[in-house]
């Protein structure tokens, strides 16, 4: 299965002043799988070591960490000798031992030629519980589910995503069904990898669904086994609300659709336990689009998406018929896997920071506005070919940007003031905008 972080690994591999490189991501993207496989491919040698329940690791860091010594520990472990030149160093589950996590700002300092990735699910829980971090000694990579061109990779699709790539929409039109049949099966089946491996292999969406709900019941493990006891319940509330949350006409999240009466201060460490691990995505309503978008958000308003897309339509039952039903997928439940979709292709951009914005009353809203570091394009979702943009049009009076960009099941489309954007190729927005 391709991975576009691949890309990533090979150019941190080439960098002469390379810091030890720290893997996010929630639990079941595929963290682990990546580092070795760049590892197989690109290293004489790999000492992989989960620090899960690893007592003699455990052991290893608590003592000094000389950075010869630790490499005397590993090369033992390992059952040779580490050649810092040809070999990759796998720190999986790095959050069950906090000195792992010190030590590599040792090894940055002290020992750079050694080549260490690590990664952790719960790595976000683990620091907000005082973990001395290395700041500034390590570099990170953000890993998400496979977006749509991964999955339409994974499916044997490569020219379909090369096209597109090249931004020959001329061709791309043409063969716009498939790209549409695909993006259906990619909101039924979204992007974790086992989902997408065993669609791959079997093409059945039944198994996708089985599939799909032992994550879901593993997350819902996970909030038990790692979260304060007292916070459980409310992460469970909370995770339950979301496909409420999204199928509402107004996305804004509302604390009193988790229970009547809930205030912001009772779920906040729920939210940030949820957000820590990766498991939802947080856009922060703006209110002035201006640069940097960071100084004009409005913490109290966000809108709470899931980690996948395929998971949101487990949560909400999607039905198997709907694939068939000409585009009515795209309108059910008000939108909302569509919205979850684009904003999970957005979150796959590098160096794109992702909002939305609405006006000061409420009277129109745009679903996305990003910050790609010079400059503001807001992004008007439409789940249909019905293409009245009255936010957009709104927004742009006020606010007069360069580029507006409205993606839905139209053609694609520049007009003077307006892109409009093929939902099926939402992740090229930033390459040619």
């Amino acid at each position: 299965m391709y991975r576009m972080a691949m890309e990533q690994l090979k150019t941190w591999k080439k960098k002469r002043q390379r810091k030890p490189l720290i893997i996010r991501g929630a639990r079941q993207v595929g963290k682990t799988w990546l580092m070795k496989e760049f590892g197989a491919t690109y290293y004489d040698e790999v000492v992989y070591i989960n620090f899960d329940n690893n007592e003699r690791m455990k052991n290893l860091f608590e003592g000094s960490l000389e950075i010869g010594r630790l490499i005397t520990g590993l090369e033992l472990y390992a059952g040779h000798k580490v050649d810092a030149e040809n070999t990759l160093l796998i720190f999986d589950e790095v959050q069950e031992v906090p000195k792992a996590l010190t030590s590599l700002k040792y090894f940055n300092e002290d020992a750079p030629q050694y080549q260490i990735i690590c990664a952790g699910s719960m790595l976000g829980v683990a620091l907000h519980q005082g973990t001395s971090f290395p700041v500034g000694k390590v570099e990170f990579l953000d890993l998400y589910p496979l977006s749509f061109f991964e999955f339409m990779m994974a499916m044997g699709k490569e020219q379909f995503v090369e096209l597109l790539q090249k931004g020959d929409f001329e061709m791309a039109t043409t063969f716009k069904q498939d790209y549409i049949d695909w993006l259906k099966y990619y909101y039924y089946v979204g992007g974790m990898p086992e989902v997408v491996l065993s669609f791959s292999e079997n093409k059945d969406f039944n198994e996708a669904r089985e599939i799909q709900q032992r994550i879901l019941a593993a997350y819902e493990q996970d909030f038990s086994k790692h979260a304060p006891n007292e916070v459980v319940p409310r992460i469970r509330m909370l995770w339950n609300s979301i496909p409420a949350q999204l199928t509402k006409e107004n996305k804004k999240f509302i604390y009193g659709l988790i229970k009547e009466g809930a205030r912001a201060k009772e779920y906040e460490l729920a939210l940030l336990w949820m957000t820590d691990c990766g498991l939802v995505h947080k856009v922060h309503r703006v209110t002035v689009p201006s640069l940097p978008l960071k100084a004009y958000e409005d913490l109290k308003a966000f809108k709470l998406f899931l980690v996948d897309v395929g998971l949101l339509s487990c949560m909400v039952g999607l039905r198997q018929g709907v694939l068939l039903d000409g585009n009515e997928l795209f309108k059910e439940f008000k939108g909302a896997l569509t919205e979850q979709y684009v904003l999970q292709q957005l979150k796959t951009l590098k160096g794109v920071q992702t909002y939305y914005w609405t006006a000061k009353r409420g009277t129109a809203e745009v679903d996305f506005v990003i910050d790609t570091g010079n400059a503001i394009i807001p992004i008007e979702v439409k789940a249909e070919v019905n293409l009245q943009a009255k936010s957009l049009k709104t927004y742009r009076e006020k606010f007069n940007p360069a580029l507006s960009i409205r993606t839905s099941m139209a053609d694609y489309k520049k007009e003077d003031w307006l892109m409009n954007w093929p939902l099926w190729a939402v992740e090229i927005i930033n390459i040619t905008h």
